[in-house]
Order: structure tokens, then C-alpha cells, then sequence
């Protein structure tokens, strides 16, 4: 076997956690692929001086962690519309775009998903990367990002994640208990965001899923919370409550009956909607991705991705919108497009409705 050989042998089954490591810490899919990158490239221009002192896992995350540093400090963080001010008083206000803004991206759970990985290390790796948590993350500096990770999701000790950051452990253990203050104080508590059961939560985002497609912004106000918050990256503006994120969705959502189609994805670890849209009668064409959370007493939050997924490295630009499908779970569909696991699949019975549009059954 060639150094090569064993390198990527030795090496590439922790390409999918290392991906999301670098997604928590700098708020990109695409910035984290470019990094795992450097990281596989430093990594292979030091292999031969790898002396086993560590695990090759912890020589890894050695060299991905320093090469996020060094991109935070030249980058900043990625926020949300909330994370830059306070929501818009008025629903018929002018939306005002931020395109200079490095916004939080949504990550694909496909890139989650290589086929020999540990499904343990797949399970904390999408618990790791739920929107709530990495947008929260945005609000702390660079190292904090990172000694919180290693010690609460990756469960370092402290002596090495000091020995990493070259400083001491008492100065690791005091930013730990400083990071997670600050974590505490934009995450919202677990029993505000606790998940109704697999049934009723697949149930509600059907019907989301066909207010949206109908156009109907009476049924999509019965689903939202009184507080819930909508948010629109590269919009900066946001609003909070149900009057008037129903206002604004009938205003430039929900603009006419089978002008969205609404496909089942995968995002950041939880339920989400790939959106197409058309104008007339042409085809479907990549618009966003809905990201919902959805509570027992209904959702309370939706961000709009507008078109995340058509970067110029991908080819969705001018790829038409699936057919309704099923369900996907974890690393289910073809992601090799986009990013995004778009289940494929032919219309079945009942997934036309009575008014001739198609729906997005769960």
C-alpha cells in the first residue's frame, strides 16, 4: 500500500464529522467543504510525521479547529436577520435585502451521510447541527466557538483542548462556563421547542406543506404559534408574531395556487422543504429551503432560505422541481446536484388534490 492509499484509507471515514465540525463553526456548508479541504491537505503534507501520540481522529480535529480559527478571524460570524436587530412593527413595510451580509447557511443532511460512518457519529453530528444551536453559536467569539464544541459535543478534556488552544485548562474550563452562559441566553429553553409525536408532527407539516402550495394563509395561520418569527436570509428584515408573518407570507409567499411545490428534505437535522416555484406556465425552478420548527403547540419559527442550494458550484439553476415522494430520512436521495437529498419519486395516488395541484404528502 502506497502513503496514498493509506492515508485516505486511514483517514476518509471522518470526512462526515469532520464536515459538520467545521459547519458549527463558521455557520457554512460551503466555507466547511472548502476547510475540510485545507484540513485533508495540511493533514496529507504531515501524514509522514504523525507519530501516534493522539488518535488519528484527534490529530484531525487538531488541524480542522485551527484552520476554522484562522477563517473566523478573517470572516466574522454568520447571523441571522434576528441575530443584526429587531423584528419589522410593519407587516407592509418595504422588505430591505442585505446581500453584503455573510449569512448563516442551512446544511444538507446528505453531506452527513458517508456510507461507512458510525451511525452513533451520524446522530450527534445532526444533533450538533440544528439551526437553533449553530446560529447561537454565531454569537460567541472564535475560540469560545471552539472550546465549547470540543468539550460539549466532541467531549474532550480539558487538558486537550488547552493543549490545542495553547493556553491553560483553567482558562479552558472558565471560557467553557462563559460560552455556555452566553449559549443560554439566545437558545430557547428545550420545553419551549419540545417536538410533538413522529404522527402529528409529520401530520402538521402536511398541512403546512398544502396551505403553502394552496395558497391558503388561513390554514398556514392556523398552524403558527402567537410568537412564532419568520426570516428570509438575504432579507434583512424578519417579523414575529402570527398576524403579521400571516400578513407577510399572503403578501410574497403565498401569491397564487400551484405556484409552489413543496418536497420533503432534510435539514440541519430536522424536517424541511425544498420550495419550487414557477411563474405561469413554466417549469418548476430551485426558489429556497423552508426550515419549520415545529413544537407540540405549533410552529414557532420559519426560515426561508432563498435559494441556498443554487450556488455557482451547482447545476440547480435550471433543474426542474421532483415529483412529490416520500419522506426522506437520513442520507436518503441524490445529493450530488445540490447538496440537497430531493426524493425522486413517480405521483402516486392521492398526491394529486381535488383542485388539480399536486401536494407534498409526508
Amino acid at each position: 500500500m502506497t502513503v496514498s492509499e493509506e492515508f485516505t484509507s486511514r483517514t476518509g471515514r471522518f470526512r462526515g464529522e469532520l464536515l459538520a465540525h467545521c459547519y458549527r463553526m463558521l455557520g457554512s456548508a460551503e466555507e466547511a467543504e472548502d476547510l475540510v479541504q485545507e484540513t485533508y491537505l495540511r493533514a496529507w503534507r504531515s501524514f509522514d510525521r504523525f507519530e501516534g501520540r493522539s488518535s488519528l481522529r484527534t490529530w484531525l480535529y487538531r488541524i480542522a479547529t485551527n484552520v476554522c480559527l484562522t477563517a473566523i478571524e478573517r470572516r466574522g460570524r454568520r447571523p441571522l436577520p434576528s441575530g443584526l436587530g429587531g423584528p419589522a412593527e410593519d407587516p407592509e413595510a418595504p422588505l430591505v435585502a442585505g446581500p453584503e451580509v455573510p449569512w448563516l447557511q442551512p446544511f444538507p443532511d446528505a453531506l452527513l451521510a458517508a456510507e461507512r460512518e458510525d451511525p452513533a457519529a451520524v446522530a450527534v453530528s445532526r444533533a450538533g447541527v440544528r439551526l437553533a444551536l449553530v446560529a447561537a453559536l454565531q454569537y460567541l467569539s472564535a475560540r469560545q466557538r471552539a472550546v465549547l464544541l470540543l468539550r460539549d459535543v466532541l467531549e474532550w478534556p480539558a487538558a486537550g483542548v488547552a493543549e490545542l488552544l495553547g493556553t491553560t485548562t483553567t482558562a479552558v474550563n472558565s471560557g467553557l462556563r462563559r460560552a455556555r452562559a452566553q449559549l443560554a441566553q439566545v437558545l430557547p429553553a428545550e420545553d419551549e421547542l419540545a417536538e410533538p409525536a413522529e404522527a402529528d408532527r409529520r401530520a402538521l407539516l402536511e398541512r403546512f406543506a398544502a396551505a403553502i402550495e394552496n395558497a391558503d394563509a388561513g390554514a398556514l395561520a392556523e398552524l403558527l404559534r402567537e410568537d412564532v418569527a419568520l426570516e428570509m436570509p438575504p432579507l434583512l428584515t424578519w417579523f414575529a408574531g402570527r398576524q403579521a408573518v400571516a400578513r407577510v407570507a399572503a403578501a410574497h409567499l403565498l401569491t397564487g395556487p400551484g405556484r409552489l411545490r413543496l418536497v420533503p428534505v432534510m435539514a440541519n437535522g430536522q424536517a424541511a422543504f425544498a420550495v419550487y416555484r414557477r411563474e405561469r406556465d413554466e417549469p418548476y425552478h430551485a426558489h429556497a429551503v423552508l426550515v419549520p420548527t415545529v413544537t407540540t403547540t405549533g410552529i414557532v419559527r420559519i426560515i426561508a432560505f432563498q435559494n441556498p442550494a443554487c450556488s455557482p458550484r451547482s447545476a440547480c439553476h435550471a433543474r426542474p422541481a421532483p415529483e412529490p415522494g416520500a419522506w426522506p430520512g437520513p442520507a436518503r436521495g441524490d445529493s450530488r446536484a445540490s447538496g440537497w437529498s430531493l426524493p425522486v419519486g413517480r405521483e402516486r395516488e392521492g398526491d394529486r388534490r381535488d383542485d388539480g395541484s399536486q401536494g407534498c404528502r409526508p
